[in-house]
C-alpha cells in the first residue's frame, strides 16, 4: 500500500489517507481479506499521529470497507461486489457532478459537455 501525503493539498491529512485506502479497496488493489498495517505502524510509516490513523480506520469500518479484529488487526472487508460497485458508482457520480458544475462555470451547454465527453471516450 503506497500512501502519499501532500502538504500542498487543502484536504486534511486523515482525508488524504482515508481517500487513498478507500480507493485502493474499491479499485480492487486491496482485496477482501488483505491485512492492513496496524494503526501504530501506519502512523509510524506516514509520520502522522496515531489518532489520525485511528480515525481513518474507524471511518473505513463505518463504511464497511474494513473489519478490525481485536488482537489480530484490520482486514479488508469481504463485502460483496454489488456493495463495492455501488460505492464506486457513488464516487463516479460525485466526480461527474463536479464536472457538470465546472462546465456550467465555463458557460458550456449540456450538448457541449456531452460532445466533449464523447470525444474523450473516442480517444480512449
Amino acid at each position: 500500500m503506497n500512501i502519499r501525503i501532500s502538504n500542498a493539498s487543502s484536504d486534511p491529512i486523515y482525508i488524504q489517507i482515508l481517500s487513498q485506502i478507500r480507493q485502493s479497496i474499491l479499485n480492487g488493489e486491496l482485496a477482501a481479506g488483505d491485512h492492513l498495517p496496524s494503526i501504530r505502524q501506519l502512523a509510524k510509516d506516514l509520520q502522522v499521529s496515531v489518532i489520525t490513523t485511528k480515525r481513518v480506520y474507524e471511518e473505513l469500518e463505518k463504511e464497511q470497507l474494513i473489519d478490525s479484529v481485536v488482537g489480530k488487526g484490520s482486514f479488508v472487508s469481504g463485502a460483496n461486489q454489488d456493495f463495492i460497485r455501488e460505492r464506486r458508482m457513488k464516487q463516479l457520480e460525485a466526480k461527474m457532478l463536479e464536472v457538470i458544475q465546472e462546465s456550467k462555470e465555463l458557460g458550456m451547454s449540456a450538448q457541449d459537455l456531452i460532445q466533449h465527453l464523447t470525444l474523450l471516450l473516442e480517444e480512449e
